[in-house]
This record gives C-alpha cells, structure tokens and sequence, in this order.
C-alpha cells in the first residue's frame, strides 16, 4: 500500500506538468503525421520502407518512450532536491517501495502513450491503404514492455545520479542515439560497418526491430532481440536500484 500511495502522487506530479502532455502524447502524434507525410513525398523507385507506416508506427511507439525517461529522471531528481525524499526517508518506507512508486506512474503513462500511438498509426494506416492486423499491435505492445522497464531504470539512474539541472542533460543523449541508431529514422541494416556494429551493441536497435517484428512478413533474430532487450533493462533496473539506495543511504547520515 505504502507503495501504491507513493505511485498515485507521482503520477500526479508527473501529470501537473503540462509539458509532459506535449513530449510525451503529443510530440511522439505530430511526429508520426509528419514522417507519413514524407513517406508519401519519397518517390516510389526510392524503395525507402523506413517511413512506411507500419514500421513508423512501432517506431515512433519505441522512441516515445525516451521521453517517459525524460520525465521520470527530473521527478527523481526534482524530488531529492526539495528534499522530499529525505524527509520519507523517515516513513518505514524501504527502497524497494520508492522504486515501484517510481516505476508505476511511468508505466501507465507509457502504456497510454503507444495506446494512442497505435491508435493515430492506425487511422493514418487506413487512410494510406494500409490496414494494421489488431494481433500484430498487441505482439508489438508485448514486445514494447521490456523497453518499458529500460527506459524507466535510466530515468531512476539518472535521477538518482545527478541533479535535476544535469539529468535532461543526460536523458538528451539517449533520445539522440536511440533517434540516431535505433533504426528508427533510417534502415540500419542497409548501412552496415561501424553504425551497425554500435546499433548491435546497444539495446535501442534490439527495441525498435523487436517492436517492428509482429508486422513483417519473415522477422529475423526476434529470439536474439528479445534476449538483449531483456538483459540490458534487468542490469539498467537492478543498477538503478543500487543507486536509489546509495544515495538514499548517504542522504539519510
């Protein structure tokens, strides 16, 4: 209960912002309206399917949730610094309690967040000739939810790590590469060399391409993409975990 009590007035913090409704429902709408109306500028001999709705759909779905990590960090980090959290760290609340109040609120928003998302990528799928299978959509929610946990960690890591000023600072880097690398902005798969072998070697691409899977016809290495997702946001959360109570640890002398 401790727990839920702290993730309800999270999520009312998180909420009380209104630029959480511009970056994390809006921003991630106008930004599937605006790459489907350059999908249909791109000449067809182009043969460029980046931008074609059924893989800008769970793109953009993935991509949105770097901004669920935005959010989080400056909540953890905004806490700490009122010291909001130093004065429950009195309350018999343990660390485990803080993280699930944390984790909680940003799952739910992430969850409404693709749920819109699909939902614009659907209509805008129907008016492009496009029908999108509703099996397919919720594989691809499935498979958004270990992505869900790894962007939520690094949201608690970098809040806990630093202040509230320097934790967009860092969130900015991960929205840039998972933009960058991530496959979602270009076919990571046709460049090769150096970008592939950095793509591989983070969980961003994994996501994305996972995401992507439930709607090609023949998906490659789903097993191996799904297995990297999972691994990099269990060592993300237990790392953030180790954090959190460090620097609640070092708060509370």
């Amino acid at each position: 209960m401790k727990s839920f009590v702290f993730a309800k007035r999270t999520l009312k913090e998180i909420l009380r912002d209104p630029l959480s409704y511009i970056f994390c429902l809006g921003f991630p709408l106008v930004m599937l309206i605006i790459m489907s109306v350059v999908d249909r500028s791109i000449p067809a001999q182009a043969n460029m399917t980046v931008f074609h709705i059924e893989n800008l759909g769970p793109g953009i779905a993935y991509f949105g949730l770097t901004f669920v990590m935005l959010f989080s960090s400056i909540q953890v980090s905004k806490d700490r610094s009122t010291a909001l959290l130093l004065r429950l760290y009195a309350s018999p609340m343990k660390p485990a309690d803080y993280m699930i109040g944390y984790t909680l609120p940003v799952c739910i928003l992430a969850l409404v967040q693709m749920g819109i998302c699909f939902v614009a990528a659907f209509v805008i799928g129907l008016c492009t000739g496009y029908t999108f299978p509703i099996g397919a959509i919720l594989l691809s929610v499935l498979a958004l939810l270990p992505s869900i946990f790894l962007f939520t960690g690094l949201g608690i890591l970098f809040g806990s790590a630093v202040n509230e000023k320097a934790a967009p600072g860092l969130c900015s880097i991960i929205i840039t590469a998972t933009g960058m690398i991530g496959g979602i902005w270009m076919d990571i798969d046709g460049l090769g060399g150096v970008i592939q072998k950095v793509a591989n070697a983070l969980p961003f691409y994994h996501g994305v391409t996972l995401a992507k899977s439930p709607f090609r016809e023949n998906p490659k290495d789903t097993l191996v993409h799904l297995t990297w997702t999972i691994v990099c946001a269990v060592v993300v959360y237990i790392l953030a975990a180790i954090i959190f109570r460090n620097k609640m640890k070092k708060d509370i002398r």
